[in-house]
């Protein structure tokens, strides 16, 4: 799972290749790279994604770890994060709070 910068109550809307958030953030998807509005970049390369930050978040099953000690694990079309976030995909658009 890439890190949206899920803040309370956001919802995401996908059209194309293209993530918009409620809160004015954007994010593009260009092959395994993701760009944000807001400068970031995350690369996926097999299981783990590295942020232009230096985060780094590695998936192993239905469970996604960050190195900075975070979690998130998907159950159906809901994550949850170890900070008690959670987002749910319906359809094109994602909640979360």
């Amino acid at each position: 799972m890439y890190d949206y910068g899920y803040s309370n109550d956001t919802t995401y809307t996908q059209i194309g290749n293209t993530t918009y958030g409620s809160n004015g953030t954007s994010y593009t998807n260009i092959g395994n790279t993701t760009y944000g509005s807001n400068g970031s970049s995350y690369t996926r390369i097999g299981n783990t994604t590295y942020g232009n930050d230096g985060s780094s978040y590695t998936r192993i099953g239905n469970t996604t770890y960050g190195n900075d000690g975070s979690s998130y694990t998907t159950i159906g079309n809901t994550t949850y994060g170890s900070d008690g976030s959670s987002c749910t995909q319906i359809g094109s658009q994602i909640y979360c709070r």
